[in-house]
């Protein structure tokens, strides 16, 4: 199983609230390069990391954010 982040929604998240990418890299604790990464789906958030960008978007549920890839 692989999550992957749901890039479209999150970037939609970003530019309602004026917010940059690199703001939600220093606020999940990851580098923007990876934060970069993650949003073109080459790298996959831990559990660790989905329960922070959790906390960076508390009025959003897990399926929200995260699309879960069963087989992959």
């Amino acid at each position: 199983m692989k999550v992957n982040l749901k890039t479209k929604f999150i970037r939609k998240k970003l530019v309602r609230k004026n917010l940059s990418q690199n703001w939600l890299a220093s606020r999940a604790g990851v580098t923007s390069g990876y934060m970069s990464q993650l949003m073109d789906g080459s790298r996959h958030p831990s559990p660790k990391l989905r329960q922070r960008l959790m906390d960076v978007f508390p009025e959003c549920e897990f399926d929200d954010l995260f699309l879960i890839k069963e087989n992959a």
